[in-house]
């Protein structure tokens, strides 16, 4: 039997038409009232092509978010069935989770990754490996002095990067400063909250590797 698949609606988007009496008008970039008639073609249709993808935009992510309410719905029904049958709680380290097709070629995973953030104990570790730097001077390698500048860089929204946080982290050295400097990134953190990611995977067979299923748009 065939599946039929109705197409995919765009979500409804405001015109951006003000009307006056008999007359239509639109905002402009800086708030000012410009009558159509006025409006150059090529910029009336790229306004119309702007609402219409941002109304499949707005659709998709509508979906998308349903879409994650019921799998997470349906995936704890089945951690429900499981405790039930076998009186255990599923799920690893940090509520971790993951689900196999029979045949092992399909794969969900549930992913709970803690948000951390960073005291002024940060500024502690910061000058302890900077001290460790300026005293090895010449003998430092340039890839360890890399670890140590990215490691206290922010990120985009301003934030320190984890990632390099975790990278200095197991990054090893005698110096008793630079094991300090750890210690006092381990104190400085702590977790605000926490959220759940889900991922889906997919394989030819058993001894293929797993691919990833792309549902972020930015690595579509």
């Amino acid at each position: 039997m065939t599946a039929h698949h109705s197409a995919f609606q765009p979500a409804p988007m405001p015109t951006g038409l003000v009307r006056h009496g008999d007359q239509s008008y639109m905002h402009n970039a800086t708030g000012d009232l410009t009558a159509v008639e006025n409006i150059p073609a090529l910029k009336k249709l790229r306004d119309e092509m702007v609402r219409r993808e941002f109304g499949y935009a707005i659709a998709l992510s509508e979906q998308i978010t349903r879409f994650r309410a019921h799998t997470m719905a349906n995936l704890g029904a089945f951690d429900a069935l499981m405790a039930q049958e076998y009186n255990v709680t599923v799920g690893g380290e940090k509520g971790n989770r993951t689900y196999t097709s029979f045949d092992g070629l399909w794969k969900i995973e549930v992913r709970v990754q803690d948000r951390l953030a960073f005291d002024a104990g940060m500024q502690i570790a910061k000058a302890l490996f900077d001290e460790c730097l300026r005293e090895w001077a010449e003998g430092t390698r340039a890839e360890m002095r890399s670890i140590v500048t990215n490691a206290f860089d922010t990120d985009k929204e301003g934030q320190i990067n984890r990632t390099n946080i975790f990278i200095l982290l197991g990054t090893e050295s005698d110096d008793s400063r630079w094991q300090e400097g750890q210690r006092a990134i381990r104190e400085a953190m702590y977790v605000i909250g926490s959220k759940e990611y889900l991922r889906f995977s997919f394989r030819d067979s058993c001894r293929d590797r797993w691919k990833a299923l792309t549902i972020d748009l930015a690595s579509a």
